[in-house]
């Protein structure tokens, strides 16, 4: 094999290296950067809920008490964290929903609530 041959080769292998190199890096950094997103785009739909509630005169310890009761009576687990990630305000108060995700040491499920006049139920 001539010098030529051997640095084309060579030439071939390290652009082939630097290729396979920067998808590693692009796919880490893109895998980084989706888990990140996700978690800000959770925080937003959280403040959202959370401000929809609040501008329509929702109490949120009352929603939470009656999440916190409503999965007790259905879980021995305890809650680690609470989140409240949709409210739906239909046209009077019966029909309006709120649902929370329940964070316990096992997991986390939602858990959806109705309203009922003044008092919260779940689904």
């Amino acid at each position: 094999m001539s010098v030529l041959g051997i640095v084309l080769v060579v030439i071939v292998v390290v652009v082939a290296l630097l290729v396979v190199g920067g998808l590693v890096i692009t796919r880490r950094r893109a895998g980084a950067q989706e888990a990140r997103l996700r978690s800000e785009v959770e925080e937003a739909n959280q403040a959202l809920a959370s401000a929809h509630a609040d501008d329509k005169g929702w109490h949120r310890d009352r929603l939470e008490q009656a999440a916190r009761e409503a999965f007790a009576e259905r879980s021995a687990a305890d809650v680690r964290e609470l989140q409240l990630v949709q409210v739906v305000d239909r046209p009077g108060k019966d029909d309006d929903q709120a649902v929370f995700r329940v964070i316990t040491d096992h997991g986390s499920e939602y858990l959806h609530l109705d309203r009922h006049g003044d008092r919260w139920l779940p689904r």
